[in-house]
Order: C-alpha cells, then sequence, then structure tokens
C-alpha cells in the first residue's frame, strides 16, 4: 500500500493543507484590513466563524494524513503506534 495511489494522496493532502494555511493567511489579512477600515461595523463573528471552518479543514487533512500512513505502515507490516521518529 506505498504505491503511486498512496503517493499522490500524500501530495494532495500537502498541497490541500498548504492552500488551506494560505486561505487562512488571507483570511488575517483581509480581517485587519477591514478592521482598521470598518471600526465598530466590522463583522467579527463572521470573520471568526471562517476561521473556525478552516481550522476544521486543517484538522480534517491532519487525520486524512494519519489514517493514510497508518495504512501504509500496516499494510508494511508495521504497527503504527510503534514507530519512533528520529529527532534529526
Amino acid at each position: 500500500m506505498s504505491g503511486p495511489v498512496e503517493r499522490e494522496a500524500r501530495r494532495a493532502l500537502n498541497r490541500l493543507r498548504r492552500a488551506v494555511e494560505k486561505a487562512s493567511a488571507e483570511l488575517g489579512a483581509v480581517d485587519g484590513s477591514l478592521r482598521r477600515g470598518e471600526g465598530t461595523d466590522f463583522p467579527a463573528p463572521e470573520f471568526e466563524e471562517a476561521r473556525q471552518h478552516l481550522a476544521r479543514v486543517v484538522d480534517f487533512v491532519d487525520e486524512q494524513a494519519q489514517r493514510l500512513e497508518e495504512k501504509i505502515l500496516h499494510a508494511g507490516g508495521l504497527e503504527p503506534g510503534r514507530i519512533r521518529r528520529s529527532s534529526g
């Protein structure tokens, strides 16, 4: 289970993660600009809700990446919880 399909899935998940991180940064930029320009008229609750939606997408991407990694490890005969990662 570590063939081209899995590699492409990992790449796609990484691209999605980067896109959501970029969207989050852009949302922050829009937030800052509008907040300064609109003052008390700024729709803070709506922007917070949008931030929460993006955070949920990041959580989803992380869960799918973890699930895929566990499947790959399991297919290779390894137990996901017993793998140690090197620190360097």
